[in-house]
């Protein structure tokens, strides 16, 4: 009769990461795709949402509300694909600082709007409260997953793995 000893957690680490890598991946590609495809019926929606962060002219918010569903939905077809993971977790963690950074702009200089992050977004009717820790709280969460993917990018099930041979690696020194 053999006896081993118990997995540390340390010791689980190498086997559960690259599925947990799979579950973040699939979990951000599904906000991405969710976000973007809110948006991109109403492009001009999108824009007046970001117009109301009233951090730039409005052409130039036009120009980015009706870009930024394509953005995302390619952000989310990428993740969901598990191809150029590394470079879409970063693009993911640039975008969600900025908007991070943007509703904490609007909430301390006083704006009530919607952050425009899941739909049409834009100026709160009169009366309306703006949920502005909620939104960060969320956005920070996400941005956690997508920092996870930038430091390990590799996950089984993948474009990437496929690619390079490696369809499922355990452990990596990245």
């Amino acid at each position: 009769m053999i006896v081993t000893a118990p997995r540390t957690g340390a010791a689980r680490w190498p086997a559960v990461r690259p599925w947990l890598g799979v579950a973040v991946r699939l979990g951000l590609a599904a906000v991405w795709l969710f976000a973007g495809g809110s948006k991109v019926g109403d492009l001009a929606a999108s824009g007046r949402a970001v117009n109301a962060y009233q951090v730039m002219s409005y052409d130039l918010a036009m120009v980015i509300g009706a870009a930024l569903p394509f953005v995302e939905l390619a952000l989310g077809l990428l993740l969901l694909l598990g191809l150029a993971t590394r470079l879409s977790a970063g693009v993911s963690v640039a975008l969600l600082v900025v908007f991070v950074v943007g509703i904490v702009s609007a909430w301390t200089r006083g704006l009530a709007i919607d952050c425009g992050c899941f739909g049409t977004g834009g100026e709160l009717a009169e009366g309306q409260s703006p949920s502005y820790l909620p939104e960060i709280l969320r956005d920070l969460g996400f941005l956690a997953m997508a920092g996870f993917l930038l430091i390990w990018p590799r996950t089984p099930v993948s474009v990437d793995g496929w690619l390079t041979g490696n369809a499922f690696v355990e452990d990596e020194d990245e």
